[in-house]
C-alpha cells in the first residue's frame, strides 16, 4: 500500500528527516507521532507530494509520489489541520467541486456525494453555507472532501483540534469506521486519541523513526512495567519480608507512613491484577490489613516521552 524507503530531507544544513523507511498495509489506522521539530510534518508533506525529498522514495500503491504524482495522489485523501474550505459555498457545492477536481464520473457525482454526506453525517447541513457551520461540522466537511473518490489512503492531520468533547468522540468513531475500506494515517498531539483508535504507532524523534509497532507490543518492548501502590497496617520490615517471596515483583520500596502504617511502591512486569490478588491473601495470612491499594500502568505518554526524551508532545 504505502512504502517509504530511505527518506531524507535537508533544509540547508539541517537534516529534518534522517533515512526513514517503513511500510503501511491495508485496512489499518496508523498513529504518526513526534515532538515539534522532529520531522513528522515534513515526512507527511513528502508523503502527500506537497514537498520533495532530498533523497529516498515514497510509493503509494506502486506509484512513486514524485515521478508519477497524479497517479499516486489519486490514491490519497488528505485532511490538513485547517481544512481548505470555500466559506461561501454550500456543503453540497463544495463536495461537487472537489468531485470534479478528482475526476469522478459526472453521472455518478450526485449519488457519490450523497453517500459521503451520509457516511460523515453532514446530510442535514448539505445546503448550508460552510461559513455558517460550527467547527465540528467544518471538520466533517473537510473529511468528506478527503473521502471523495474513495481513495485507498486517508491522511488526517490533527483532525480533532478545537472540537468539544462530544465532537471529539463523534470524530473518533468516524475515523475508526474508515479502516473498513481505507488505510488511515492519523497525526495527533493527543496521545489518548492515538491510543484509542490506532492499530499501529509510528514515532519520529530527531528525524529518525524510533518506533513502529502496535501499542501493546510497544508497551511490552519498553518494559511493560506496572506500579502497585499500597498502604498497609504493619511495620515496613514485616511488609518487606512478605514482598520478598514474590518473583513477579521487580523491585519495591516500602517506607513508614506513621508508626503503624507502611506505604509501598511495587514494580512488576507480570499481570498487576493477578499480583494484587496474590498479595491480598499473602498479607491476610500475616494479619496485615491493606488500607489502600491501586495500580498504575505505563501509558502511551510514558512510552512517547521515553523514546523521544521530550516533554513537548
Amino acid at each position: 500500500m504505502i512504502k517509504v524507503s530511505n527518506l531524507t530531507k535537508y533544509y540547508g544544513q539541517h537534516k529534518a528527516v534522517d533515512d526513514i523507511s517503513f511500510e503501511l498495509s491495508d485496512g489499518k489506522i496508523y498513529g504518526f507521532l513526534g515532538p515539534n521539530g522532529a520531522g513528522k510534518s515534513t515526512t507527511m508533506n513528502i508523503m502527500t507530494g506537497y514537498i520533495g525529498a532530498t533523497s529516498g522514495t515514497v510509493e503509494i500503491n506502486g506509484y512513486n509520489i514524485m515521478e508519477e504524482p497524479e497517479k499516486a495522489k489519486a490514491n490519497i485523501g488528505y485532511l490538513p489541520e485547517i481544512p481548505p474550505l470555500y466559506q461561501d459555498m454550500t456543503v453540497n457545492e463544495y463536495l461537487k467541486f472537489v468531485a470534479e477536481l478528482k475526476k469522478v464520473n459526472k453521472k455518478e457525482i450526485k449519488e457519490h456525494i450523497a453517500q459521503i454526506e451520509e457516511q460523515t453525517k453532514i446530510s442535514d447541513v448539505s445546503e448550508r453555507l460552510i461559513k455558517h457551520l460550527s467547527k465540528g461540522y467544518r471538520q466533517r466537511v473537510g473529511l468528506a472532501g478527503a473521502l471523495v473518490s474513495y481513495p485507498d489512503v486517508i491522511i488526517l492531520d490533527e483532525p480533532t483540534v478545537g472540537l468539544d468533547p462530544k465532537q471529539i468522540n463523534e470524530m473518533r468513531e468516524l475515523i475508526s469506521s474508515l479502516r473498513e475500506k481505507h488505510t488511515v494515517i492519523l497525526s495527533s498531539h493527543i496521545l489518548q486519541e492515538v491510543s484509542a483508535v490506532c492499530d499501529v504507532i509510528l514515532i519520529i524523534s530527531h528525524g529518525k523513526l524510533v518506533a513502529n509497532d502496535t501499542p501493546e507490543r510497544l508497551s511490552e518492548n519498553m518494559g511493560n512495567s506496572s506500579v502497585l501502590h499500597y498502604r498497609i497496617k504493619a511495620d515496613s520490615d514485616s511488609v518487606s519480608e512478605v514482598l520478598k517471596n514474590f518473583e513477579e515483583i521487580s523491585k519495591f520500596d516500602c517506607k513508614p507512613d506513621n508508626e503503624a502504617v507502611t506505604v509501598c511502591e511495587i514494580e512488576t512486569t507480570a499481570d498487576p491484577e493477578e499480583l494484587q490478588n496474590q498479595l491480598f491473601f499473602a498479607f491476610a495470612d500475616q494479619r496485615m490489613p491493606i488500607l489502600e491499594s491501586s495500580i498504575e500502568t505505563r501509558t502511551l505518554e510514558d512510552i512517547f516521552l521515553q523514546l523521544t526524551g521530550s516533554t513537548d508532545n
